[in-house]
């Protein structure tokens, strides 16, 4: 009869907690376990080692995957006191051969978790969870489950009792739950690990888990274990998998994943910045840790009064003795040998806090501290969380993305310091111009550090100086390393981040078009086959015609004249200008209604695929055919049924008429007659849409009408017939048109129009200068109520003599 084999000790615990660690550590000195299984991301047991380098703690392994599809990075983060770390180095003095066993970070189990040494466990297990822990809560008359932990466990309470505690609040906390998905793939994982321990017959297994794990592995292990026999390869640990490509053809390319060690910070631990992490306020557990409780007690009163009389808030010697005072009563009453946290911060908002207070008390809910929290707990809190941050020890591997930015820095002449340092450009030349893109690329990453402070808003604007503040702050380098996820080299990473960016920017243009224009800055002319298909096809969802063409006019220039950036005739340009021309005809052709605050974009929308239009009929005129899919004549068929639809807006009209007249003049046909067409089309409008129609017009074809005399006659005569109450309405958008022409052409059109009315012998000057202070809209509408006063009076058999203009 084969005997049972002898049960691995399970011990669940709560990460990050002092107590926990205290536990694991004591147990394995103890037992002497022949396998120390901890928790933890199983792909990386073939680098165990460089945990144990003198690295100053906190640091986290960061594990990455990314594809064509997805992006998701997971955090396993470590302190000195957190049970999962004084079980690898207790187990390694102890001679244990130490393994990870949970699955890896970027597995699907992760898909929504962030840190993987988190209280929450999906949605489902945290309400149940939470349901027991309001209820013990309510029973101990503890505030915050939080407090209820340290009440029950951080009192400084004896290993052996703490063991069985911990047992019996983890099996009340998880029940009869049977988990989430994620939760059992998990476990699965983690028992497989468990049964091939046991099964090799070396000794002991001690195994270090989240407690909400722990009972339901103590149910897994055994039927893991019948699988396993002496000597037998330890469990696979699953590959990772690139997401289905959008027509399910096969994975998608570019598959990239790994783990590495970042230094961590304990403001990225506390969980009151909104960061999910086992406890909160993590120098006063790391003070537990190192002092016991009356040690930290004393470290907590003097780093919370320097803080407020550094920041001048009320913080006597006085207050101090209140506060200690009361802390120490606290305690009693509540039954704890020694003030716990709780107890100092109920007694810090007793002594120093006054007034009312609107919010609840910070250290009693989770989450990010809630605006209108009085600023003397908001610092308090600030010193609970600690500054401490982690440094790798020399020689810690890191992604070639470290190595990569730093010679790419050097290649161009450029080195970081931790003292910031101002760095002048000079876009025009070689050098100013690769070590903006070296920048650039760096900005794309969001590396801190890399700070752009002036130059052109566009890759292809007029200004010429560009002014960046390099820095090497501390967080630097582990956004560097958790950016290796991006990619091994600069350019390869930053070509990632941006392709990333232009998937997720909602199909949007103007977010597409500022991304494009980044890449200009960076470089960066080529994207991805499945990029680009995906930018054609957002291109093409986009719904708004203004936004669409004129996102596409700069787009287009970087296309045709990008050649200093490396952006002329860029793949991922003209996918944009295509797909975005043909979408911008199909939104223009049905009649809409172009709001006045919108004329403007309108027209420069229009205005862009002129240009467009005229520069690749030049260009096959030529025989060169950079935009392929551009159809001319469609435009034009298009224009024509525009300008002639009379439920259209009279500045649409306009416009596309002054687009098709411009075409056939660049067209090398027979002479265009321009002015008739764009008098007909005047004459089908209201005067109201009489300025918003030759603003048109003139947007797109003022060369064509300005030297049509018949055109210009024709518009004076229309303009002088209109009658007193319409010319004053139709005087602004009027004014605004001529606004479209260049001062030169003012001035010509200003000739004609006087040579119309018998005064060519006076200057132009006498039209387009300014009289006086009153505008001409408020000088023809002050006439307007002028004669219809005198009208008024006349009626009344009243006349008065007013003197003519001057």
């Amino acid at each position: 009869m084969t005997s049972a084999p002898p049960a691995p000790l399970i011990i669940g615990v709560r990460h990050h907690s002092p107590a926990c660690a205290r536990l694991v550590a004591d147990r394995i000195r103890a037992v002497r376990p022949a396998y120390v299984l901890v928790e933890g991301p199983a792909d990386f047991n073939g680098r165990l080692d460089e945990l144990a380098l003198p690295h100053r703690l906190p640091v986290a392994i960061y594990t990455f995957l990314s594809d064509g599809a997805r992006q998701h990075g997971s955090w396993s983060p470590f302190a000195e006191h957190s049970p999962e770390w004084q079980a690898l180095c207790v187990g390694r003095a102890t001679g244990a051969t130490l393994r990870f066993i949970d699955l890896p970070a970027w597995h699907d189990a992760f898909s929504d978790t962030l840190n993987r040494y988190a209280d929450v466990d999906g949605a489902g297990q945290e309400a149940r969870a939470q349901a027991y822990l309001d209820a013990l809560a309510s029973t101990l008359g503890v505030d915050g489950r939080d407090a209820l932990w340290d009440r029950l466990f951080e009192d400084d309470t004896d290993l052996d009792g703490l063991a069985a505690s911990l047992a019996a609040h983890f099996a009340h906390l998880r029940g009869d739950d049977p988990g989430s998905p994620g939760n059992a793939a998990r476990e699965a994982m983690m028992a497989e690990w468990i049964g091939w321990a046991v099964a090799q017959g070396r000794g002991p297994v001690l195994v270090v888990c989240g407690g909400y794990h722990a009972p339901a592995l103590a149910h897994l292990w055994p039927a893991a274990h019948a699988r396993y026999r002496p000597g037998d390869a330890e469990p696979a640990t699953p590959a990772p998998r690139s997401a289905p490509a959008p027509d399910d053809a096969g994975a998608l390319p570019g598959l990239r994943h790994g783990s590495y060690l970042v230094p961590y910070t304990f403001k990225r631990l506390d969980a009151f910045t909104g960061y999910a992490s086992g406890m909160p306020s993590p120098a006063w557990y790391e003070w537990l840790w190192a002092h016991g409780l009356e040690g930290a007690g004393r470290r907590l009163l003097q780093g919370v009064l320097a803080r407020l009389r550094e920041k001048k808030l009320p913080a006597s010697t006085a207050d101090l003795m209140a506060l200690h005072l009361r802390a120490q009563g606290l305690a009693r009453l509540r039954g704890h040998r020694a003030p716990l946290r709780s107890d100092w911060l109920d007694a810090l908002a007793g002594a120093l806090i006054g007034d009312a207070l609107d919010v609840p008390l910070p250290w009693t809910y989770r989450g990010p501290i809630r605006p209108g929290t009085d600023p003397v707990l908001v610092e308090t809190m600030d010193v609970l969380a600690g500054d401490t941050a982690g440094q790798l020890a020399a020689g810690t591997p890191q992604p070639p993305l470290v190595a990569s930015l730093h010679a790419a820095l050097a290649a161009v002449g450029l080195q970081l310091a931790p003292q910031p340092a101002v760095v002048e450009l000079d876009l025009l030349t070689p050098a100013g111009r690769a070590r903006s893109q070296v920048l650039h690329r760096a900005a794309l990453l969001d590396l801190p550090g890399f700070v752009r402070k002036s130059g052109p808003h566009w890759a292809l604007g007029s200004e010429r100086q560009e002014r960046w503040i390099l820095s090497q702050p501390f967080a630097q380098l582990a956004e560097l390393i958790e950016a290796g996820a991006w990619g091994a080299t600069l350019e390869g990473a930053a070509r990632a981040r941006l392709e990333d960016r232009l998937r997720h920017a909602g199909g949007r243009i103007d977010a597409l078009a500022e991304h494009l224009d980044r890449a200009a800055f960076a470089g960066l002319p080529s994207l991805g086959r499945t990029v680009l298909d995906e930018l054609g096809r957002a291109v093409a969802r986009e719904a708004r015609f203004e936004a669409l063409g004129t996102a596409l006019g700069r787009l287009f220039l970087l296309h045709r004249h990008g050649e200093t950036l490396g952006m002329a005739d860029a793949p991922m340009l003209q996918v944009v200008v295509e797909a975005g021309f043909d979408r911008a005809l199909w939104l223009l052709e049905p009649p809409a209604a172009v709001p006045a605050g919108a004329v403007d974009t309108h027209l420069q929308a229009m205005t862009a695929l002129l240009r467009i239009a005229l520069d690749v009929g030049s260009s096959r005129r030529e025989g060169r055919d950079p935009l392929p899919a551009i159809d001319v004549p469609r435009m034009l068929a298009v224009f024509e049924r525009k300008a002639a639809s009379l439920a259209s807006a009279p500045v649409s009209r306009g416009a596309a008429l002054g687009a098709v007249i411009s075409l056939r003049v660049h067209a090398d046909a027979a002479p265009v007659h321009a002015g008739e067409p764009a008098l007909r089309v005047l004459d089908s409008l209201a005067p109201a849409g009489l300025g918003d129609a030759v603003a048109g017009l003139l947007a797109l074809a003022r060369d064509a009408l300005l030297h049509d005399t018949h055109f210009v006659a024709g518009l004076d005569a229309r303009i002088r017939r209109l009658a007193d109450d319409d010319f004053v309405s139709a005087l602004p958008a009027l004014r605004a048109a001529f606004g479209w022409l260049p001062t030169r052409e003012r001035g010509q059109l200003a000739e004609q129009v006087l040579v119309l009315h018998g005064a060519g012998h006076l200057s132009r000057h006498h039209l387009t200068a300014r009289h006086g202070a009153w505008a001409a809209e408020q000088v023809a509408a002050h006439r307007l109520a002028e004669k219809q006063a005198l009208a008024a009076l006349g009626a009344w058999g009243l006349t008065c003599e007013i003197p003519p203009p001057t």
